[in-house]
Formats: structure tokens, C-alpha cells, sequence
């Protein structure tokens, strides 16, 4: 297993700035995500974790070793393509032997090789098929095994499941997360999929315009986001303009366009300031049970998902999205229903801007 480390890396593309002093650590055996929108910088930072991608500042190291200017195919890092990238005309054990091949392992011992890794990825029993006889989950588990069987130092996943429907994707998710885990491989994935990360990461690195914001746990980002922006990209969440008109240690009271609520979550990212912006997740619109409780809400719209029930709420000029839990139990379809918000739910962030 290899340690990732990064030092100050920088990219440009004519004026363009991909990678602006990024500094980053990928322990030993982390399956670790680069998270963030279109144009962020995260597959450029992959790149130049490959060698496809020469930096113009910065170094890269595999544990001590400084392997920013060595050639991609001297660094042992396995790549798995969104688009997969297997060879139409050989079969599945071909196509896995591929790397073995050009590094001159061959005979018994490439045999073996090949058949443990399809093991592990369970398409042992598809050996002899090509690729065009294979489902999109079927054909990314072969491009994993082909990365995987050179025993690479380093495995790199270049949003490898954005091509799979739904369903496929939910069930390669789990079964990713067991390959990395089960070979103990240091994994660096590219994705813009938030639900995607938080299901699989142990750490992601959210990026935004070349640089990342902030690293954390899954939970760590979902619950703490450094940013008013970070929350808004790692999941969903309400943002309201609001007023900071009172602070303890513990809390600040927050002054909205409905009125006036606690916020506690959060209140250690806040300065000395007045302006505020307040974060409040769906999930953390509670429907208040009794009459004269929190605040109340017109129901514009209902959208029911089985599970769940998502709701857009207008309470005064603010409109507010709500899921609801077990909406089955939420009496009819009423228009007006009354809401109230856990201070522990409620996230505040200097400066009133996203």
C-alpha cells in the first residue's frame, strides 16, 4: 500500500488556472474521493496523479518518492476510463492480461493472476466472453480487474460509473468499495455524483475552480460544511439571508424573513459579524405537531416518492424545500401545514452570500 502526497500543484491551460496550489494526503489503503461541479480541476489533479497531465508547479510523491516528471507508465497506477476502454476483439481474460503482458509477465503466473482478479471482481465465469457480450456493470468490472491484476501502487477511477443506469450504479457503489477494501489499494476517484462519494469515501476533497475548499469524512462534510457553498453542493439545503442578532458561546440567534429561530450548529464557523447566511437541510423541516408551534407554511407543491414525500414550502416570501419521512403518515393533503426547525439542524455562515 502507497501514501499520496501533493504539494502545491499547479496547471494552467493557456489562461486558464485547472489547478491552482493544491496541497493534498491520501493515506495508505484510503479509498478517497475528488468531489466537485464540471470544470473544478478534479480530473486534471487525476491526470497528473497518472502522468497524463504535466504540472506547471508543485510535486507529486508516492510515498517518498517524487514521481512528479516520471512517465505514466513507470508510476504502477491502475486507471479505470469512464468509458471503460476494453479491447472490442479480445476476450475478458485478454483483456485483463493486457498490462501483465506489457510487463512481461506471461504463462502461469499471468494465468493465475488473471483468474484470483476475476475472482475477486466475480467474472471468473465470463473469462471467454468479449466485451460486447457483457452488461455496462459487467464491462466496468473488467476494466477494475485489468487495472487491478498489475498490482498497481495506486489505483485511479476516473468517474467510472457515470455511463451505468440507476439501478447499476447503486450495486457497483457497494461492490467497489468491497474490491478496494478487500485488496487493501490506496484509490483516488473522480466523481461530480455527491450521493455517489458520500456512500463510498472514507475522505473526499471537495473542489471548487481549481482548489480545494475542504476535506473531511463523509458525515464530517454532509453535517460540518466549512462553506455556505460546500453545503449547498453536498446534498441539498435551504439558503436564507438572515440577520445575527444575538451570539453565545453555544448558539446565535438568527433573524429570518419569517421570523426568528436558533441556530447552534455551526455557530463555531462564525465571526464577528451581523450578516449571515443559514443553511437548513429538508430533511430538517420538521412538521410541527401542534397549532401555535413554529411557523406556518403554504404547500405549493407534493412530490411523492414512496419513502418519502418531498414538499416546496412558502413560508412568507421564503420558499423552503422539505422531505418528510413515512409520509403515509402525514394527515391529507393539506395547504397550510405548520413547521419548526431543531437548532442543532441549523448551519450559519458569515458574510449573507453563498
Amino acid at each position: 500500500m502507497m501514501t499520496v502526497r501533493i504539494e502545491r500543484l499547479r496547471k494552467t491551460f493557456g489562461s486558464t488556472v485547472a489547478l491552482d496550489a493544491v496541497d493534498l494526503h491520501v493515506d495508505s489503503g484510503e479509498l478517497f474521493f475528488l468531489l466537485g461541479p464540471s470544470g473544478c480541476g478534479k480530473t486534471t489533479l487525476l491526470r497528473a496523479i497518472a502522468g497524463f497531465a504535466e504540472p506547471d508547479a508543485g510535486r507529486i510523491f508516492f510515498g517518498d518518492r517524487d514521481i512528479t516528471h516520471l512517465a505514466p507508465h513507470k508510476r504502477n497506477t491502475g486507471m479505470v476510463f469512464q468509458n471503460y476502454a476494453l479491447w472490442p476483439h479480445m476476450t475478458v481474460a485478454r483483456n485483463v492480461a493486457f498490462g501483465l503482458n506489457a510487463r512481461r509477465v506471461r504463462g502461469a503466473d499471468a494465468d493465475a493472476r488473471v483468474a484470483e482478479t476475476l475472482r475477486l471482481v466475480e467474472m471468473d465465469e465470463y473469462a471467454a466472453r468479449r466485451p460486447n457480450q457483457l452488461s455496462g456493470g459487467q464491462q466496468q468490472r473488467v476494466a477494475l480487474a485489468r487495472a487491478l491484476v498489475i498490482q498497481p501502487d495506486c489505483l485511479l477511477l476516473d468517474e467510472p460509473l457515470s455511463n451505468l443506469d440507476a439501478k447499476l450504479r447503486l450495486g457497483m457503489r457497494a461492490e467497489i468499495r468491497r474490491i478496494c477494501k478487500t485488496v487493501g489499494i490506496t484509490t483516488i476517484y473522480v466523481t461530480h455524483d455527491q450521493k455517489e462519494a458520500l456512500s463510498i469515501a472514507d475522505r473526499i476533497a471537495v473542489m471548487f475552480d481549481g482548489g480545494i475548499v475542504q476535506i473531511g469524512t463523509p458525515r464530517q462534510l454532509y453535517e460540518q460544511p466549512a462553506t455556505a457553498r460546500v453545503a449547498g453542493f453536498i446534498g441539498e439545503t435551504n439558503l436564507i439571508p438572515a440577520t445575527i442578532t444575538k451570539r453565545t458561546k453555544k448558539a446565535v440567534t438568527l433573524e429570518l424573513p419569517f421570523g426568528r429561530i436558533e441556530a447552534t450548529a455551526g455557530g463555531d464557523l462564525m465571526p464577528d459579524a451581523t450578516a449571515a447566511l443559514c443553511s437548513i437541510r429538508p430533511e430538517a423541516v420538521q412538521l410541527a405537531p401542534k397549532a401555535k408551534e413554529g411557523f406556518e407554511a403554504a404547500v405549493l407543491e407534493r412530490t411523492y416518492l414512496g419513502e418519502v414525500e418531498q414538499m416546496l414550502l412558502s413560508v412568507g416570501e421564503v420558499r423552503l424545500r422539505a422531505t418528510v419521512l413515512n409520509p403515509g403518515q402525514v394527515a391529507g393533503a393539506a395547504e397550510r401545514v405548520r413547521i419548526r426547525f431543531d437548532p442543532a439542524d441549523v448551519l450559519a455562515f458569515a458574510g449573507g452570500e453563498e
